[in-house]
């Protein structure tokens, strides 16, 4: 399931919750940061895990395409000395910050911030009214022309692949109807209430009905599955022998991509009965500890964002980079971005 369970506050409910770097400290012993190598950072959010970096006495390099998590690094970035640099990006395109010689490493933490569920006016939340706009970037598509514009097939697709919502086709049916009669949804309570209508909440359950389907349409408006594979190959081209990529996630659509990518990349004999011959995959990178770290008890307490989260590690080899295998990952066929209007 991709939707953190329970009444308390969640990344994908919408909840309010402090900003606290989720598993720092096996971040920290993941890259080893030491003074003079080069790491990036390629969802500053909060700057948790930069601030720690160069605690550490690395050198940062730090993007983030959230516009307010770029004004409130600022005082950061004065404080750190020249050691710390932030840009506007989208972490897919991190290889164009590497320096020639390549990263020592790379730490992505997916999802979205605490900062922009803490905001009403950023649509991320339905605890609190606001728009309904969920984009990260403030620019493009927004949950509202999504759906407001969106065929019932199409809506009920991303709901079903990017939610994993059971009533996906219901939901779909029953927003294009309201829309047809009484006009476009424009707040985020306004589709939670038509959401909860459909599918009304029973005593026993522990999620918002409406949990799922802001979670589907956040993931679609920013094309986070798309970024994160996208982002797995840039690391891979930026990242210098010895270099490490950590990637902490919190659903099970995310940790997916992560898992594939990296036994894809970890390389040895692929066969199958309709191959001739084997085919050996060179070792790109090669596994750091265990295949998977989770939250410690007592972690998962302090933070409940931890609870789902999950950080897997691969250190590059010698070997260059390959060509990106998007196919690899399943992802779902939806309607482009591009082909909604703005």
């Amino acid at each position: 399931m991709m939707a953190d369970p329970g009444d308390r506050p969640s990344d994908a409910s919408g909840g309010l919750v402090r900003h606290i770097p989720v598993l720092l400290s096996a971040v920290l012993e993941a890259l080893a940061p030491v003074p003079g190598q080069i790491v990036l950072d390629g969802t500053f959010g909060a700057g948790g895990y930069t601030q720690a970096l160069l605690d550490a006495g690395a050198q940062v390099i730090a993007l983030d395409r959230d516009p307010h998590a770029l004004e409130s690094g600022d005082a950061m970035v004065e404080r750190s000395g020249g050691r710390l640099s932030l840009h506007a990006a989208r972490f897919s395109e991190l290889d164009r910050f590497a320096p020639d010689a390549g990263l020592d490493g790379v730490v992505l933490d997916i999802g979205v911030s605490s900062m922009q569920l803490d905001t009403p006016e950023r649509g991320f939340s339905f605890r609190a009214d606001g728009p309904l706009d969920m984009r990260m970037a403030n620019a493009g598509v927004s949950a509202a022309d999504v759906v407001n514009q969106l065929a019932v097939g199409d809506l009920a697709r991303i709901f079903n692949f990017l939610g994993e919502e059971k009533q996906a086709g219901r939901i779909a049916g029953a927003i294009v109807r309201r829309r047809e009669a009484e006009g476009a949804f424009e707040t985020t309570r306004d589709l939670a209430r038509l959401v909860e209508t459909v599918s009304p909440r029973k005593a026993k359950d522990r999620i918002h009905p409406a949990t799922r389907v802001f979670q589907a349409l956040r993931v679609y408006v920013n094309d986070e599955l798309g970024e994160l594979a996208r982002a797995l190959y840039a690391a891979e081209r930026a990242l210098k022998p010895g270099g490490r990529l950590v990637v902490v996630t919190f659903h099970s659509l995310e940790d997916r991509i992560v898992k594939r990518f990296f036994q894809n990349r970890f390389g040895g004999v692929e066969g199958s009965r309709h191959l001739p011959q084997p085919v050996e995959r060179p070792s790109i990178f090669t596994r750091h500890g265990k295949a998977m770290v989770t939250a410690s008890a007592a972690e998962a307490e302090a933070n409940p964002r931890a609870r789902s989260a999950k950080l897997r590690v691969g250190v590059r080899t010698d070997e260059p980079a390959g060509e990106p295998d998007m196919s690899i990952f399943g992802l779902p066929k939806l309607v482009p971005l591009n082909s909604i209007n703005v």
